[in-house]
């Protein structure tokens, strides 16, 4: 029999799980309901004290494991000495400064110039607008399988209809080609404006484009006068095991956009390009692009923090032998189908959504956090942080696997 400090806890739990239901804004009728305590390097503790190891690391965020001591403490240093003092691209601050430095450190030399914003998808919306005004044009080229988020303008340049068309009508302008497709590049032409895809479609089950294919796309866009736009806000910041993916490729954009991971697990976007193409957002119009709180100097300070671990460790460089080794784990299970991994970034193709939904069910009561994708219900996806071990991934095996044996 349960005591009454059983049934208390169990009451506060459901309270919890009801406000968080009835107060809340949802985006699905099922959400995990995970009771978060804590979080720390691979692991994230719920109110019980239950740890689980998270394999998805807040969907490609927490590169580095959660609260990473050294982005803590730049966290607690800048609000010791301000947080907002003035919309972005007014006064110098020295988390900004330092940010730019160090991202700017790892970009090829034509990406010597930052917009820092608050997200990824303020960072596409920033890109499509950069094309605009650089070019004259209007014309946007995108991906089927795309996703790029979920704004208007962001929704706009993503492919799926199914998630968009109830927001309909959405910014006219946007093409779809298909993906990896050589023949589909001459609908590029001097109408477009730009070119945006993922350098690896994340949402669309990690699908990894040929290096023909991209520097095809590249001397395309050369051509005829269009910006090429690399989405790295998923596959960027190491997640492949490279810096940025497009190095794989021996590709450069014109613009990169990035996020999630780049914040050190703090909110922030940031858009590179070259200062010449840059400085065009700041006449004809003045402020043609302005955010308030874009560049906001936690933020900033945490992504600075960031880049310097990532840079200091040798988690990128390993990221690759570590993702070889989960994925020979795996797929020697008859219940996997085949299996997409470039780096740390994984879709598990299953025979079918169901069973997709069990296997990730199952993981997560056993105390491991995998998840799905919004736009490939048959595969199942994992981001581990890049500073997971090995015993830690043989673990992470271990329980998939026993999850598959339940099918």
């Amino acid at each position: 029999m349960a005591s009454t400090h059983e049934i208390k806890d169990l009451q506060e739990t459901e309270d919890r799980k009801k406000a968080f239901i009835h107060q809340q804004g949802q985006t699905n009728p099922y959400p995990f309901l995970l009771d978060v305590e804590r979080a720390e390097g691979a692991y994230i503790y719920d109110k019980s004290g239950k740890p689980y190891l998270d394999m998805i690391a807040g969907v490609a965020v927490n590169n580095i494991g959660h609260c990473h001591p050294s982005v803590i403490q730049a966290i607690q240093d800048q609000i010791e000495k301000h947080l907002h003092v003035m919309v972005y691209g007014e006064f110098i601050q020295d988390a900004q400064l330092e940010l730019s430095a160090r991202l700017l450190n790892l970009c090829p030399p034509d990406l010597n110039k930052v917009y820092v914003v608050n997200s990824g998808t303020e960072a596409n919306e920033a890109a499509v607008k950069l094309a605009k005004r650089v070019t004259g044009r209007y014309e946007i080229v995108s991906m089927k399988g795309s996703y790029h988020g979920n704004s208007q303008g962001s929704m706009s340049i993503s492919h799926n209809e199914y998630k968009k068309s109830a927001y309909r009508p959405l910014i006219p302008g946007t093409k779809f080609i298909q993906f990896n497709d050589l023949n589909s590049l001459d609908q590029i032409t001097e109408r477009t404006a730009g070119v945006i895809l993922e350098t690896i479609q994340g949402d669309a089950g990690v699908r990894i484009p040929t290096k023909e294919y991209l520097k095809a796309i590249r001397k395309k866009c050369t051509e005829v006068g269009a910006l090429l736009i690399f989405d790295e806000i998923q596959c960027g910041i190491g997640r492949t095991g490279k810096v940025f993916a497009f190095e794989y490729f021996d590709v450069v954009p014109d613009i990169l956009t990035l996020g999630k991971a780049l914040g050190g697990g703090m909110p922030i976007g940031a858009l590179v390009a070259n200062e010449a193409l840059m400085n065009q957002f700041a006449e004809n119009p003045v402020l043609g692009h302005i955010s308030t709180f874009a560049g906001h100097p936690v933020n900033c300070a945490a992504a600075a923090a960031c880049l310097k671990v990532l840079t200091s460790e040798d988690w990128v460089q390993t990221a690759d032998q570590k993702g070889a080794l989960l994925e020979e784990l795996l797929i020697q299970h008859s219940a996997v189908k085949s299996i997409r991994r470039i780096g740390l970034m994984f879709a598990i193709d299953m025979e079918s959504a169901d069973a997709v939904n069990k296997v990730v069910e199952e993981c997560l009561e056993q105390g491991l956090i995998s998840f799905w994708f919004l736009s490939h219900p048959d595969s199942f996806r994992l981001s581990p942080p890049l500073s997971i071990s090995e015993e830690e991934i043989k673990k992470a095996a271990n329980i998939i696997l026993t999850a598959l044996d339940k099918l």
